[in-house]
């Protein structure tokens, strides 16, 4: 197994094009993921708080895969940021709002998004009341969906495209 893990990084040290291509198709697709587990996870939340029920393993397993997917999404896009096209370091990018948007907009508000997933999952845990947790778990979680919603429509891409 090692070896072929070698073997795909030295094909695509080689050829950053590919490489490129290669992590935006995982980025886009670890969208859908991300996405899916967001909404449960909010769904969840809401249910769990309005009816004041007991914070469930289930909960807590969402949750958790909620936070694995959102932070391998901010390490492939850190990935991104750096080896893609799209992102241009210059003084001019600021005047372009195409090439603004991938090099400021987009990750600042992905990463204010991931923040807020973060800092929901890690203060609910530090709860004991499992209604005060549904609750955290809810509003953090929402008002990531807003902005990384909106984070995808300022993209002009469309939510249901996935990049090749």
């Amino acid at each position: 197994m090692d070896a072929l893990v070698l073997g795909i990084l030295l094909y695509f040290s080689e050829n950053l094009n590919h490489m490129n291509s290669f992590v935006l198709i995982l980025h886009s697709a670890n969208r859908f993921i991300l996405l899916a587990l967001l909404l449960l996870v909010i769904v969840r939340a809401f249910n769990g708080w309005q009816k004041k029920s007991a914070f469930e393993a289930t909960d807590n397993k969402l949750g958790l895969f909620l936070f694995i997917s959102t932070h391998t999404q901010l390490l492939l896009g850190l990935i991104l940021y750096f080896i893609s096209p799209a992102v241009v370091f210059s003084g001019e990018s600021m005047k372009d709002s195409v090439a603004r948007y991938w090099l400021v907009e987009h990750i600042s508000g992905m990463f204010i998004a991931i923040v807020l997933i973060t800092m929901a999952r890690i203060t609910a845990k530090k709860m004991t009341d499992d209604t005060a947790k549904h609750k955290r778990l809810f509003t953090f979680n929402l008002l990531a969906l807003v902005i990384v919603a909106a984070m995808i429509a300022l993209s002009h891409r469309g939510f249901f495209t996935v990049t090749w």
